[in-house]
């Protein structure tokens, strides 16, 4: 299928039947595997190289904000179209579980009815929730088991005491910038740092009991669903908090608008 824009009249034109070289978008064709997150995959919409940045923004505001989005076929019929093929690479029938972020957005709720024609009657829908800033933690121990307790090859400590203390002293402080930051530019700063992989709890299960099932439904099928992926840092984190969990369950991640590289390089 095309989406072109058309310069004069500022609008999207929609073609469901042929590709050209001036589409604004497009299907990644097939699952495209995630390395960071073992077995996970990744199915969705993405951005030409070629398009500029004023065309992609004015896309996701036409998708994401549409008034009224059944009353507009040529959404429908976009929407659909993802799912429908995402539902001929996996076999959405096969899906115990589907996940996303909390969200009131009219686009994920008519996704999510639209996945559910697939799936079966006891597909169980559970929500992440954005934590407190105060509430984001640093997992020292594995820090230190990883880094300040290594030791060189003839059996000496790496780091001396002092050293590791000058390195908990840092860490407390970058935590007390952290605690005094909204969630958004939080997510931001620390995708890439170093400290990354040891900076926990950016999201929590919305209920103890979703977080109990999750943590016990072991080999299979989850689904994760969002509509827009931008910087990505919320997907990552849905996919760290359920790897935390268990690494058994085969994850598919399902974003209408998104990148595969926005979760490559998140650990």
């Amino acid at each position: 299928m095309g989406v072109t824009f058309d310069q004069e009249s500022k609008q999207f034109l929609f073609d469901f039947t042929h590709d050209n070289e001036c589409d604004v978008i497009k299907l990644t064709g097939e699952l495209q595997q995630v390395e960071a997150f073992g077995k996970c995959l990744y199915y969705g919409y993405e951005f030409s190289d070629q398009v500029e940045g004023s065309v992609r923004s004015a896309f996701i505001k036409y998708v994401k904000f549409s008034n009224s989005i059944q009353e507009n076929p040529n959404l429908t019929q976009f929407i659909q179209k993802a799912i429908n093929q995402l539902h001929e690479q996996c076999n959405l029938y096969n899906y115990d579980l589907v996940i996303m972020p909390q969200s009131s957005s009219s686009l994920n709720q008519y996704m999510l009815r639209y996945v559910y024609r697939f799936a079966q009657p006891s597909l169980y829908q559970m929500e992440l929730v954005k934590t407190l800033p105060e509430n984001i933690s640093f997992d020292m121990t594995a820090y230190e088991r990883q880094y300040l307790d290594d030791v060189l090859e003839n059996g000496r400590p790496r780091y001396t005491e002092t050293q590791k203390e000058e390195v908990r002293a840092s860490i407390g402080n970058m935590m007390e910038n952290i605690h005094q930051k909204d969630y958004f530019t939080i997510a931001k700063d620390v995708k890439k740092s170093k400290m990354r992989p040891y900076i926990m709890n950016f999201l929590q299960f919305k209920t103890e009991q979703d977080r109990m099932l999750c943590e016990s439904i072991r080999r299979q099928n989850v689904l994760i669903m969002d509509d827009v992926t931008t910087s990505g840092s919320t997907l990552n984190e849905i996919l760290r908090t359920l790897r935390f969990l268990n690494e058994d369950n085969q994850i598919v991640v399902f974003s209408l608008i998104g990148r595969k590289d926005l979760m490559a390089d998140s650990m």
